[in-house]
């Protein structure tokens, strides 16, 4: 069984955290940090647990935050010393997140210090969300930084919508300022940069669409292996929903003379099993043509209506007048992100995003396995 996360955290994480603060400031009193931190511990999850250790450097460290920005910094390791790293560095975070704001350079440059040991890219967003014009305006210097960690910051701290993270309003409806900070890291050497950019822009398509299928559009011309894979990665949503300049960057065009047919295996399914499927693909044209094949589940909802999920095919040529024949299978399984109800189904094929063939099919589900 795996070990829970809060463990991830716990109490030696406390007595490391007071040792270090120790070592850095004479005037810390350690067995009283220790009696605020170690008894609630254990009743905590994880991000309390961090909290908790949070307020406890609130409490026993100096009010003034420029003061205390000072003694955290001397807890991170550095080349003449050992410090603080991996999860024990999530309390540094929220503590500067609630307590560093009105010191937007000190709080900025403090997370920029913690990053290469720990994430730092939720600890940024309140200072964005306080003051965007300032932070983005220090946090743009950071795509140059020589530490692949911080360049990342600069992406991932930027988010719109980043998972488990405060959402930044303000760039969800207008993320034109952070597109300098993406396009001075899409070249980046670091994979872990690369993908944070990637990441990113599929934020950003989901409130903007055009604008990340013109982002792409500009950043394809003479691109490099790895840039080619992060703007494919950037586009995954928008490819998934069919947009018509998002598969026109990458070749797949509209289709006129492809014809598909789909047969199924069975058009009853027993569940949990699996839904085989034959589809077919002729070229009566006098191109050849690229063809990327997806399909789409849609699944019926407790009030009788579907709701379609694209999941990924494959990407193929097909000559002039030439067939084929592509076998698939697809799980129907328990998972905790989907609820199944029995009935009525639908198989959708698409090509380059468009439908293209369909066939129903009905889920049963005994009642004992009902999810």
């Amino acid at each position: 069984m795996a070990e829970p996360l809060k463990h991830l955290i716990g109490h030696q994480t406390a007595r490391d955290t007071a040792d270090a603060v120790a070592r850095a400031w004479g005037g810390f009193n350690h067995q009283s940090f220790l009696a605020d931190t170690l008894p609630p511990l254990d009743a905590l999850e994880l991000m309390q647990r961090g909290q908790c250790i949070a307020n406890a450097l609130h409490h026993h460290l100096p009010d003034d935050f420029e003061q205390a920005a000072t003694i955290l910094h001397a807890c991170l390791p550095a080349a003449d010393r050992e410090g603080l790293s991996g999860w024990a560095l999530l309390s540094f975070n929220q503590y500067i997140a609630a307590h560093g704001r009105g010191h937007l350079e000190t709080a900025l440059d403090l997370l920029k210090s913690l990053t290469p040991h720990f994430t730092a890219e939720f600890g940024v967003r309140p200072f964005i969300a306080d003051e965007q014009e300032r932070a983005l305006a220090i946090i743009s210097d950071w795509v140059t930084d020589p530490n692949h960690h911080v360049r990342r910051l600069a992406s991932e701290g930027t988010r719109p919508r980043l998972p488990w993270a405060m959402r930044l309003p303000a760039l969800v409806r207008d993320p034109a300022p952070i597109l300098p900070i993406l396009e001075a890291l899409v070249d980046d050497e670091e994979d872990y940069v690369r993908r944070s950019v990637a990441n990113s822009l599929n934020d950003i398509a989901k409130d903007h669409p055009d604008l990340v299928a013109d982002f792409v559009e500009r950043q394809s011309e003479g691109a490099s292996k790895n840039r080619l894979w992060l703007l494919k990665h950037a586009s995954r949503t928008l490819v998934k929903k069919g947009h018509a300049k998002a598969l026109a960057n990458f070749g797949y065009e509209p289709l006129s003379d492809v014809a598909a047919t789909l047969e199924l295996n069975s058009e009853h399914v027993e569940f949990p099993g699996e839904l085989g499927f034959v589809v077919h693909l002729a070229n009566t044209g006098k191109d050849a043509v690229t063809v990327l094949l997806d399909y789409a589940i849609h699944h019926q909802k407790k009030d009788g209506s579907l709701s379609p999920k694209v999941f990924k095919g494959k990407s193929l040529v097909l000559k002039p007048g030439e067939r084929m024949t592509i076998d698939k299978r697809h799980a129907l399984r328990p998972i905790t992100t989907r609820v199944y109800h029995p009935g009525l189904h639908r198989l959708e094929i698409l090509l380059n995003g468009k439908p293209a063939a369909s066939h129903d099919f009905n889920l049963a589900m005994p009642e004992a396995t009902k999810l």
